[in-house]
């Protein structure tokens, strides 16, 4: 019987509106240009693969924004202007945005690009074909390959003036409108599904019961003063059922909750509404059934009737963090070994649940992972023990019912990421603060405020301002993130006719600082490689970077290495791993200049020709130079195997590379 297996693609990106509507970044229109036509488009060339989309409420909603009035996008609104008539602050902020391409997928393809994106000034012309590349660098495959402007812009490379940043724009603006009718298109010829998820991405069982966090993980502090939003969750439910209707003519097979979180009250919310299926993560199902057994995940269950996919999380990450770095055709043949491996390893009927961000990954592939993409599905094309279904399919087929269902989301099965933390905590507790103020006033209002009052309400309870506030987290827009959400609140109470509390005018957020996260070294080291810190100045001086806080918009189970520490004297490059040395079997050492690769097996001391290494408190690896002869740099990537599948990349977002001319570390990640 074949292995059926199931895509779920999520898209997804918060609502970046300013109470006044503004949209304050990009992300929206860059990722439509580079992801959300291409995804659907790319399964389309084939004929039989199948997939499911989510599209988020926030998402479709902004991306309808730029069909009417794109001005609102205050970077294309300053990019659009010539670079003369940019205040300096203006000019800092486009640059900003301009240097956030991935510079070795995205910027090095484009000469002119590459030679821009490390100057320090910029004078107007070289600005102009700065603004122009970094769009360009952002165009997917489809529109690489479909649009002529596109095309010659590529071709000329450098040298733009205003009419061709004008041109670009409007072929770009007459493209968006296109995307959501494809998906669609794609439905309505049952080669897709489309789902969707509550309006703003809330976490539903936080606003339900915040108590559903302790319940989770009983570690967790809540916020001071909880109280229900449960009028909120429904209120989230109902109205991305409408705005799905109104897109699709339709209403959804069903949802993929936000963060994949779950309780058994959300879930009746769901059933309430006429959902067939939700998703979430696998250590959902684990903590449920009370088992460590992972062959467990391939059934299929429901919930009071309501059926539940449980995400192989192991799988998932796979595309979304190591495949990037294997040849396509390699890393399409190891995906469905794994997956052959598992329809072999029991009888009965088996399906595989691969779920993640359907946009974000993409940008550290090659090429926007197209030609990944372009191996699996010509595999899978022809592939006689694995068929591809959608979630709509899937719910339809008969299931084993779940007696209970452990609260949580999909990571680590708690809702720790959105709570507990003092940051997070205190976000919530402005939000309650703000609903106790509002429900004392609400009776004076009328309707039409209370509408308004609700609005802001429900942005605020999106899940990517407590993704954000933190330490779990970096990103260089903390304080853009912090102030939105702040400004939404305040917005209420400028509804209400009331002074907005001091409290909402200090920033919840502590700036973002990367160099809490990396520190680079600052002279040579030569420790011994025994396996074990010998004295606190062995490595001091060393290199450090913090795995346990280096993720951005995309995440996965933490792995076994919280900390890497590196650097170098004048024969070897060293590497130290400190975690856990229990959760893993072997590390594979990957040397991108020379293509060779080296496992590390778990053994108190390790030799092979360049290599040496020693497993004891921590890991240390010594690697001769010698290996780089005549190179300029040493780029370096490892990854932590458990039973044949890697469970971490390190570093966690690109590569450690090593200047050995310059004896300095530079660009080792972006």
């Amino acid at each position: 019987m074949p292995v059926r297996l199931n895509f779920l693609w999520h898209m997804h990106q918060p609502d970046y509106r300013t109470p006044d509507g503004h949209i304050e970044m990009p992300w929206v229109f860059l990722h439509a240009i580079k992801d959300y036509y291409d995804m659907p488009w790319i399964l389309s060339t084939f004929h039989s693969p199948k997939a499911t989309f989510n599209l988020t409420p926030s998402l479709m909603e902004q991306l309808r924004i730029y069909e009417r009035d794109w001005r609102r996008d205050r970077f294309l609104s300053l990019w659009i202007e010539e670079p003369s008539t940019l205040s300096a602050a203006e000019r800092e902020w486009v640059l900003r945005i301009c240097r956030s391409s991935r510079y070795d997928t995205m910027v090095k393809p484009l000469a002119a690009f590459a030679q821009l994106y490390d100057k320090e000034s910029l004078d107007d012309a070289q600005l102009l074909d700065m603004e122009v590349l970094f769009i360009l660098s952002w165009c997917g495959n489809y529109l690489r390959r479909n649009s002529t402007v596109v095309r010659e812009l590529i071709g000329k490379g450098s040298g733009f003036d205003s009419s061709d940043k004008k041109r670009l724009l409007d072929e770009l603006l007459s493209f968006i409108p296109s995307i959501l009718p494809f998906y669609g298109l794609l439905q309505d010829m049952g080669r897709i599904s489309v789902s969707t998820t509550p309006l703003n991405h809330p976490i539903l069982p936080l606003l339900i019961d915040m108590k559903n966090a302790s319940i989770s993980n009983p570690h967790t502090q809540i916020p001071a003063n909880p109280v229900s939003l449960e009028d909120d969750a429904r209120e989230q439910i109902d109205r991305a059922l409408k705005l799905y209707e109104e897109i699709f003519g339709k209403t959804p097979g069903g949802f993929w909750p936000a963060e994949g979180a779950v309780d058994e009250k959300s879930l009746g919310l769901y059933r309430e509404y006429g959902l067939g299926w939700v998703a979430t993560d696998e250590a959902i199902l684990l903590r449920s059934l009370e088992s460590d057994d992972r062959s467990l995940i391939y059934e299929r269950y429901s919930y009071e009737g309501l059926h539940i996919a449980f995400r192989d999380h192991a799988l998932s990450d796979l595309i979304a963090f190591s495949y990037r770095y294997k040849d396509p055709i390699e890393a399409a043949s190891d995906l469905l070994s794994h997956i052959e491996k598992i329809g072999r390893s029991a009888e009965g009927d088996k399906t595989v649940s691969i779920i993640l961000d359907g946009e974000n990954a993409w940008e550290f592939y090659p090429n926007n992972g197209m030609d990944f993409f372009e191996a699996l599905y010509s595999a899978l094309e022809s592939h006689d023990t694995i068929e591809t279904a959608t979630m709509d399919e899937l719910s339809r087929l008969p299931s084993k019912e779940l007696e209970k269902l452990h609260p949580g989301s999909w990571i680590y099965g708690t809702f720790d990421t959105w709570v507990g933390a003092p940051e997070k905590n205190r976000a919530w507790e402005l939000i309650f603060q703000t609903h106790s103020d509002y429900m004392h006033h609400r009776e004076r209002l009328d309707s039409e405020t209370r509408e308004k009052i609700g609005e802001e309400f429900l942005i605020a309870e999106c899940s990517d301002w407590f993704w954000w506030y933190g330490d779990d987290h970096y990103t260089e827009y903390s304080e853009e993130f912090d102030s939105l959400f702040r400004e939404h609140l305040m917005k209420i109470y400028e509804y209400m006719g009331m002074a907005a509390p001091s409290s909402l005018f200090r920033p919840i957020s502590r700036k973002g600082d990367l160099h809490a996260i990396v520190i680079e070294p600052r002279f040579a080291i030569t420790p011994l490689v025994n396996g074990r810190v010998e004295s606190f100045f062995e490595w001091l001086g060393s290199g450090m970077i913090d795995e346990s806080k280096l993720f951005s918009t995309m995440d996965r189970v933490r792995g076994p290495i919280e900390t890497i520490h590196w650097g170098e004297d004048s024969e070897n490059i060293y590497i130290r791993l400190d975690g856990d040395m229990k959760s893993w079997d072997r590390i594979d050492l990957y040397a991108e200049e020379t293509k060779e690769s080296f496992s590390i097996e778990k053994e108190a001391k390790f030799s092979d020709g360049y290599i040496r290494a020693a497993v004891d408190e921590i890991v240390e690896i010594a690697i001769d130079k010698r290996l780089f002869s005549g190179k300029e740099r040493a780029t370096l990537r490892l990854e932590m195997i458990k039973e044949d599948i890697p469970v971490q990349t390190l570093p966690g977002s690109g590569e450690l590379t090593i200047e050995l001319k310059k004896r300095e570390c530079r660009d080792w990640f972006v």
